[in-house]
């Protein structure tokens, strides 16, 4: 039994939430600054993944808010591929990772592992007792 304890708030770039289906973690996909300032309010986060720019808080002014309030939460941004202004910005106000929008979702998976210090679920396989198929039950990870 796997028990989910993680939650990772990501803002503005929901499609990034299917690279986290297989980690042991509960994660919150949110569209803009407004909803996840409520959120936070109501919700023990771990880790927070926003777009730098945000239509309703933009130049990263979520991630700053964040650090602001909580300096030891792992943070993230996606700043605009080649953007060079943001991802100074981005790492002037502490962020603990910069990516670029268009990484392929293996890395962002790589990077949330690392810094949530959790090991990648690659395969479950499950077996009852009474199955009369002989696989084995495996667990594998990174």
């Amino acid at each position: 039994m796997c028990v989910v304890n993680t939650t990772v708030l990501i803002v503005g770039a929901k499609n990034r939430g299917e690279a986290l289906r297989e980690l042991p973690v509960r994660v919150i996909l949110l569209d803009s600054g407004a909803e996840a300032v409520r959120c936070l309010r109501k919700e023990a986060v771990d880790a927070v993944v926003s777009k730098w720019h945000l239509v309703d808080v933009p130049n990263g002014g979520l991630l700053e808010m964040v650090i602001g309030a909580n300096p030891g939460i792992p943070t993230v941004a996606f700043v605009r591929s080649g953007d060079a202004k943001q991802e100074i910005a981005a790492r002037s106000i502490g962020v603990t990772a910069v990516l670029s929008e268009d990484i392929d979702d293996g890395y962002f998976r790589d990077v949330m592992c690392q810094i949530l210090h959790i090991e990648e679920v690659t395969s479950i396989t499950m077996k009852s007792e009474y199955d009369s198929n002989e696989e084995t039950n495996s667990l594998s990870s990174f």
